[in-house]
Formats: structure tokens, sequence, C-alpha cells
């Protein structure tokens, strides 16, 4: 059970790894990685996106319901298709809170988020730049249909998602099926 709680960050992006901090999604035991502010506060300070007030109860909400507002977005995207406009626009309120500002020290930096809704906001922004721009061809979907996690394949040679479950059912289940229907010679 450990396992299935530990976060993923093998997907390729922040806005990516926050749509896996629900696991199996569309099975019939999802697994939510993130279900207290405690877990939420790790998994910002994982990402190095730890705000400098307190996470509260409502953030966490917030979060959940980015991650769920990102979701169908990315796999119309995948699919080739267009997002719901209901799911668009969920998503732009979550833009109207970017105020990223950057620092120029002896390199360059980016301030702390003050607020979990700052957070969330820049991670809505990686998203739709990574949607809206050239990356999105990279973008490829879990085809487990208990997962569907999407991530990025640059290479575009990955089957399944980088969970190694997803691909050990996917080639056993394609294993019996050969044996079950054999071909003739």
């Amino acid at each position: 059970m450990a396992d299935r709680m530990e976060f993923r960050f093998d997907l390729g992006a922040t806005w990516l790894n926050l749509l896996a901090t629900r696991g199996t999604h569309f099975g019939e035991h999802p697994v939510e990685r993130m279900p207290t502010i405690e877990r939420f506060s790790e998994w910002l300070d994982r990402v190095e996106l730890r705000p400098t007030r307190k996470v509260t109860a409502e953030d966490l909400a917030s979060a959940h319901q980015l991650r769920e507002t990102l979701r169908p977005i990315a796999l119309a995207t995948v699919d080739g298709a267009r997002p719901n406009p209901a799911h668009v626009k969920a998503l732009a309120r979550f833009l109207d809170n970017d105020p990223l500002q950057l620092k120029l020290t002896n390199r360059l930096t980016r301030t702390r988020p003050t607020t979990a809704t700052e957070a969330l906001a820049r991670i809505a922004r990686q998203a739709v730049d990574h949607l809206t721009g050239p990356e999105r061809q990279f973008l490829s979907a879990c085809p487990e249909h208990d997962c569907r996690g999407v991530f990025t394949d640059p290479s575009n040679r990955r089957r399944w998602c980088p969970n190694p479950t997803c691909a050990t059912r996917g080639r056993v289940r394609a294993h019996r099926a050969r044996k079950s229907h054999p071909t003739n010679p």
C-alpha cells in the first residue's frame, strides 16, 4: 500500500505529476495521494512550489479541482479532440492568479509563491504552455483502462506510462491473447 501512496515525479512535467496525485483514476479503487493538507504541502515542497503562507483545506480543494480540470483537457489533447469549453473556462480562472516574479542574483531564480493559489496558477500556466505549444505532440496517455495517465514521450517509443505495473499488465494481457488465439503457420 505504501508504494501506491508514493508521489510520482516521472511523467515529464510538474503539471503531469499533479495528475498522478490520483492513481488508477479510472479504476474501481482510485488512490488519492494528496488526501490531506500535509500531503499537499509535501508535494508542493517536492516540486519547489511551497508557498510562504500556510496551506489551507481550501487550497487542497483547489489543487484537486485544478487536477480534475486538467485531466480531461490533457486526454482530449492526446486524443486530438477539442477540450470541453467548460474545462477550459475553469482552467482560465486558475491563470488569473499567476504573478510569477523572477530575481537575478548570481543565477536566475523564481520567487516562492506567497500562497498555494499562486503555486497552482504557476502549474496551470505550465500546463497551458505545454498543451498549446509544440511540446503537446509529445504527450501520450497510458492505454491501461484504469490508468490513462498522461506523460511526455519525446521518443514516441513508450506504449505505457512510466509505472511498471501498467506495462506488466499490458504485456501479460497481450501474451494471453496471443496464446488463446495462435496463428496457423
